[in-house]
């Protein structure tokens, strides 16, 4: 029987990335997507390039309310789901310094990139710890790089990682069979950042190629902080 994923904001960028690689590899790929036009061209192109996409479900982190839905869906279309992918989430103004950086916009970011995501794992925990499952999530150090630290984007992902260590921890604790860890992708290019491109980046196909890579290891990476490509110092 071939193991189930489900990746948030798989219709682009690394989520995408990351759908097609393990997709590649063996798994069957639920996309998590906010908009249907864009969750169908994702399955589309998905399933061109040989992905065995088994559905797409609406996921918006920004609305917790609507993520009960989300699960009730996944519970009931896919009951076999193994894998956990929190991928989705929202830059907030990467054009401001602290100082400037408005307090909507830290609302906000934290809103998706931590609380939706923590709702949305919490939600899906029981069906994930049935199956002996983990969950893995697409973060950034917590911490401060001098190159790039957009406050309200880096304080959202922060919370996260505390958020798999205090679970990791609890699994353990727990005798738990779930599994979950963080991954820093590296610089990479994508709409997120403006598809900036310097040097040290890597693209979409590199970083979900070596993410697929990372997660069919075959090795415990419990309460681990993974950096694919490290943020490489500047000259």
């Amino acid at each position: 029987m071939k193991k189930i994923v489900f990746v948030t904001g798989a219709n682009k960028g690394i989520g995408f990335g990351i759908a097609k690689h393990l997709g590649l590899s063996g798994w069957q790929v639920i996309v998590g997507a906010r908009h249907c036009e864009r969750a169908e061209l994702a399955v589309e192109k998905l399933k061109s390039l040989g992905v065995d996409v088994i559905g797409w479900v609406n996921v918006e982190l920004r609305d917790t309310e609507s993520l009960a839905q989300t699960a009730k869906e996944i519970n009931e279309k896919y009951p076999g789901l193994t894998l956990l992918v929190n991928n989705a989430g929202i830059p907030g103004d990467m054009s401001v310094d602290a100082q400037h950086t408005r307090m909507e916009d830290i609302r906000e970011t934290l809103e998706v990139n931590f609380v939706g995501t923590f709702a949305l794992t919490q939600l899906l925990m029981p069906l994930l710890e049935q199956n002996h499952g983990r969950i893995v999530n697409v973060t950034v150090p917590s911490e401060i790089s001098p190159y790039w630290h957009p406050l309200a984007y880096v304080t959202s992902k922060a919370a996260q990682n505390a958020m798999m260590g205090v679970m990791a921890m609890e699994f353990q604790q727990k005798g738990s069979s779930l599994e979950i860890f963080s991954v820093h992708p590296g610089p990479t290019t994508t709409d997120l950042n403006g598809n900036m491109a310097l040097p040290g980046f890597h693209d979409i196909d590199t970083v979900g190629e070596k993410m697929a890579e990372l997660i069919n290891d075959g090795l415990s990476h419990q309460g681990e902080f993974v950096e694919l490509y490290p943020i490489v110092k500047e000259d």
